[in-house]
């Protein structure tokens, strides 16, 4: 699999990156003690490491999260 980022469009670039936020930001939240909520910032810490990746990917990628359902299904 090639992972050549300077061979993507704009786009798909952009997608690329949110992927990764994504994925970052749910690994941190799931691996420190990192509160999804608290009093002082509310939803701040959960929105800015996985709802706002996430909603850029579905702006960007619609059918992106069922391609990727999809994939993991078939193995």
């Amino acid at each position: 699999m090639n992972t050549d980022l300077s061979r993507l469009s704009p786009a798909a670039r952009r997608a690329a990156i949110a992927l990764a936020w994504l994925v970052g930001g749910c690994l941190l939240l799931a691996f420190t003690p990192l509160s999804s909520r608290s009093s002082a910032l509310g939803w701040t810490p959960a929105f800015w490491l996985v709802f706002a990746p996430m909603s850029v990917l579905l702006a960007l990628r619609p059918t992106l999260p069922l391609r990727l359902l999809a994939t993991a299904l078939r193995r």
